[in-house]
């Protein structure tokens, strides 16, 4: 018999008894509605917290200076290690696998704006900082090379440590001073989710170019490096050749991670998307398992059904049915019931999910006009598609059983049937 036949005969039965298969179906909607927004819960709680980790920048490894916990060159161990200016250059020249490299020092700096003075968290950087750790401008601009190299004394301020400076004025093109000298704001960033940060949020720091320190603070070397690696599959190789370079300048083990401790990001990175799988998987298999209590619902219809059409089983037999036909047909049956209420059961979630309002995720700070932090319930293509396995396998775990019990009939013992 040709499966089209088998679909229109198996909704035939189904629409005979109206009032049962609705009640079923309506389990196997609700089941379905509730794997949809469970799946597209997990994969946008899973992406939020993706994307506000990945915050502090792209694939960057940060590197501080530290004491030596090991012996080399016939010094004792814990001798402090202090970077250089030239050590940038060094690795530049010398790390083949590292993409981008930045000297970083952070501290305090007094602000003055009008009458008040603010001491705010500042880092004093290099050009490809920006690149490397996401600073996008929403208004002006980002530092220039020139910038760096000429020793201008240009300010980049975060939005909220904007706001403690110039209040709700549009900073960009204003000036304050720090230390009597007079420093020009030339952007403002766009104000970002970051859960993870080195000396607070770069909503809340004041960046300036890190040549430019010197005319504010007796300081000319960093005390931290920031670089890129080539790919994120190198992130431990590009470390290696790093570290080597240090230890080569500064006269230490290599093998010495305390002498130039390091915080990978990279690795944190893939520990967060282990964490969104775990929870797609469990929100999956809870949603799973209310799915499962509609199949169970479908198989206990389809027993009713074999029960009820015994007769029928045995006549077919009798004609020359084959057991496998017998089995198809009331399989086809059970799907044609599971599919056409996971139909219904897709466009509901979809509905759903469009009509629930974005839920927050972090805090009132962190509000944007396209709502950045929030969490939507999504609708993706691999949520329908994962959704779409879950209700096929349900589906045909309810149906293969009945399907079963009515292919092992005898035809006598069926026709006899009361």
């Amino acid at each position: 018999m040709r499966l089209k036949e088998l679909i229109l005969q198996s909704w035939d039965a189904l629409a005979r008894h109206r009032v049962r298969s609705i009640l079923t179906m309506m389990g196997i909607v609700w089941g379905l509605t509730t794997v949809v927004l469970l799946l597209g819960y997990g994969e946008s709680v899973s992406e939020g917290v993706y994307r506000a980790f990945v915050g502090i920048g792209n694939n960057v490894i940060i590197v501080w200076q530290g004491q030596t916990s090991m012996q080399a060159g016939g010094q004792r161990a814990g001798k402090r290690i202090h970077f250089k200016y030239e050590d940038i250059q060094a690795i530049r020249d010398e790390a083949p696998l590292v993409r981008l490299v930045s000297a970083e020092w952070d501290d305090d700096l007094p602000y003055k704006y009008g009458d008040k003075v603010i001491s705010i968290q500042s880092k004093a950087v290099q050009y490809p900082y920006g690149e490397m750790r996401k600073l996008n401008v929403a208004e002006g601009r980002y530092f220039e090379e020139s910038d760096c190299t000429e020793h201008r004394h240009v300010l980049i301020f975060g939005p909220n440590a904007a706001k403690k400076v110039f209040g709700n004025r549009d900073p960009v093109g204003d000036h304050v001073t720090i230390n009597g000298e007079t420093w020009d704001v030339i952007g403002l960033l766009r104000l970002k989710i970051q859960d993870s940060s080195n000396n607070g949020p770069d909503n809340e720091n004041v960046f300036l170019p890190f040549e430019s320190l010197s005319d504010v603070k007796d300081e000319r070397d960093p005390t931290m490096f920031v670089f890129q690696p080539v790919t994120s599959l190198q992130h431990k190789a590009a470390l290696a050749q790093v570290r080597e370079v240090l230890a080569r300048r500064h006269n230490f083990n290599p093998k010495d991670d305390k002498s130039s401790p390091e915080w990978d990001t990279v690795d944190d990175a893939k520990d967060i998307e282990q964490f969104g799988i775990a929870l797609r998987l469990i929100l999956g298999f809870i949603g799973f398992l209310t799915l499962g209590v509609g199949g169970v619902g479908v198989m206990n219809i389809m027993l009713v059904s074999v029960t009820e059409r015994t007769k029928e089983v045995g006549l077919r037999k009798a004609l020359g049915a084959r057991n496998r036909d017998i089995a198809f047909q009331f399989l086809v049956e059970a799907l044609v019931l599971t599919f056409a209420a996971g139909a219904v059961g897709m466009l509901l979630s979809v509905v759903l999910a469009h009509a629930i309002p974005p839920m927050p995720l972090y805090s009132e700070l962190y509000k944007t006009a396209n709502h950045d932090g929030d969490i939507f319930l999504k609708t993706s293509t691999s949520v329908m598609l994962t959704a779409f396995v879950i209700l096929a396998f349900v589906g045909i775990t309810a149906g293969l059983w009945p399907a079963v019990k009515a292919s092992r009939m005898e035809p006598v013992e069926a026709l006899r049937y009361e």
